[in-house]
């Protein structure tokens, strides 16, 4: 019975350091694809220009550009019922843009950002004011 124990915690040793070398295989996968698969990130006003996955609009505008006008603008931008793409402060002169076909949009302080969708300016929130909207391409 000695050699049969033995036999089988060679063979579960095996298995185990199988399924760690399959696990460690399936992570580099997915993290070696993961830019091409997930939501293309805000472009900022010194940042590269968009990526080429980015469809900008017939007329050429953006579907949302967001400028922060104040020291601080905090933002929060998705993809509705997907991902959160900004969740966060921008600071003054900063602009983040975006093409997706629709995006849920919220300003804790309307009164601190300019926002343009499809090229065209929207009227600026109330300092202070809560602005939520849904922004999408035309």
């Amino acid at each position: 019975m000695g050699i049969a124990r033995l036999a089988i915690i060679g063979a579960a040793v095996v298995l185990l350091l199988a399924l760690v070398g399959v696990g460690v295989f399936a992570l580099l996968s997915s993290l070696d694809s993961e830019g091409s698969e997930s939501a293309p990130t805000p472009t900022t006003s010194q940042a590269v220009p968009p990526s080429p996955n980015q469809v900008v609009s017939a007329t050429g505008a953006r579907t949302l550009l967001i400028k922060c006008v104040a020291a601080q603008c905090p933002v929060f931008v998705r993809v509705p019922g997907g991902d959160v793409l900004m969740s966060g402060d921008l600071v003054e002169g900063q602009e983040i843009a975006y093409d997706q076909p629709k995006l849920a949009v919220v300003f804790e302080d309307g009164g601190t950002v300019e926002v343009y969708v499809n090229g065209k300016k929207r009227a600026r929130g109330k300092p202070g004011e809560r602005l939520s909207f849904t922004a999408e391409r035309s």
